[in-house]
């Protein structure tokens, strides 16, 4: 792969030049006043992206580090914690569960489908000493968007703290963190906030401070209540050594997410994935995940009959410089997933669809030349 590849997959996404350049500013000393300035503004603009009032923290380490975060400030041996299972991420959120010694009630859910409300009202009132529910609001395994607004009403009414991944969701579709009850929500930087991998966000509401408190459980690195004792020093710092660049690329970054607003930028994600699967499907392509569930930030095409995996992914990458995502577990060789986040627009996605109609060409399907670009330019039209 070169610097010409066209990453189109749900993450990391290409990283913006101001980004890139921010990061080449000079290293400071990270216990020093300009760091913690730096650092500040970081965070309140975080906030902002999540729509809180309540502190956010930067972890250096990848979106699995804020979901070990969440789990590990909460739970304690033998804890009861009910997680939502539809997906990798939902498992990982599980696998952490047990990790920590929790026991995980699972709520499973077919792949390609959303959780159902119902079910999480119906499980939360048969365990309503559960410390906690983990939902991942875009599960990017299987394109699907669970419905977090309507979860977060449901637990507004229990003492279980609701625990949201908005990995690849926060700043490319709605999370209203304050609005929605969520009492932990965390993200990370190389999915729709266009930063590059490495650097992880969490946002912590009072309801879960208490419980964080309260409970004796084994971590170090990533103890939260280091973080906020840290994070309200002046001026504000991490408990541990963190990847200054990358504090400088995410402020930068967080800094174009709120330039372009926040609104403008989620409408322009709902665009990108509305032309996606209008493309898709003039192509004859068919999507994986259940109509109504779909993700707005990434899309999931079942590999169609007559073409493995090597074949799609492989030309697309070694001849049109155009990089796809496959498959994951058991979908491995059976789907493709595009990317739509971060700065991926029309630019992006026409390329793409044009590479992948010669590909398709390529290996024998039959449509009409252009008939994806086509439908990818009626969608754009009318928004």
């Amino acid at each position: 792969m070169d610097d010409t590849t066209l990453l189109m997959i749900p993450g990391p996404t290409t990283v913006p030049k101001r980004v890139l350049d921010a990061m080449s500013q000079p290293i400071v000393n990270h216990r020093g006043a300009e760091y913690g300035e730096i650092l500040g503004e970081t965070t309140a603009m975080m906030s902002d992206v999540f729509q809180t009032d309540n502190p956010s923290y930067l972890l250096t380490g990848s979106g699995t580090s804020a979901m070990e975060a969440a789990i590990a400030n909460i739970v304690e041996k033998g804890d009861k914690v009910i997680n939502v299972v539809g997906g990798k991420f939902g498992q990982r959120l599980q696998q952490l569960t047990e990790v920590y010694g929790g026991e995980s009630i699972e709520i499973t859910v077919p792949w390609g489908h959303a959780v159902d409300p119902a079910e999480v009202k119906r499980v939360v009132e048969e365990n309503d000493d559960a410390k906690a529910l983990t939902l991942v609001h875009n599960e990017s395994s299987t394109a699907v968007v669970n419905p977090i607004k309507e979860v977060g009403e449901i637990m507004k009414d229990y003492d279980t703290l609701f625990v949201v991944d908005t990995v690849s969701s926060l700043a490319g579709d709605n999370v209203k963190v304050q609005d929605y009850g969520l009492d932990i929500c965390l993200t990370g930087s190389q999915k729709c906030i266009a930063a590059p991998p490495g650097m992880a966000a969490i946002t912590v509401n009072d309801d879960a401070w208490n419980v964080i408190e309260k409970t004796n459980s084994p971590r170090y690195y990533l103890d939260l209540l280091k973080m906020k004792k840290s994070g309200e020093k002046q001026p504000a710092q991490t408990p541990y050594t963190p990847n200054v660049s990358m504090t400088y690329a995410m402020k930068e970054a967080l800094t174009m997410v709120l330039e372009e607003g926040l609104d403008a930028r989620i409408k322009r994600h709902h665009v990108g994935a509305e032309a996606t699967r209008a493309a898709a499907q003039a192509l004859g392509l068919e999507l994986f995940a259940n109509e109504g569930d779909y993700s707005n930030t990434l899309t999931a095409i079942k590999m169609p009959e007559g073409v493995t995996d090597d074949q799609l992914r492989g030309t697309m990458r070694n001849k049109y410089n155009i990089e796809l995502a496959g498959g994951q577990d058991h979908l491995k060789g059976n789907v493709f997933r595009i990317g739509h986040m971060g700065l991926t627009g029309l630019f992006e996605l026409s390329a793409t669809f044009t590479c992948l109609e010669m590909t398709l060409k390529e290996f024998g399907f039959e449509f009409e030349t252009g008939a994806g670009v086509a439908a990818l330019e009626e969608v754009y039209l009318k928004n």
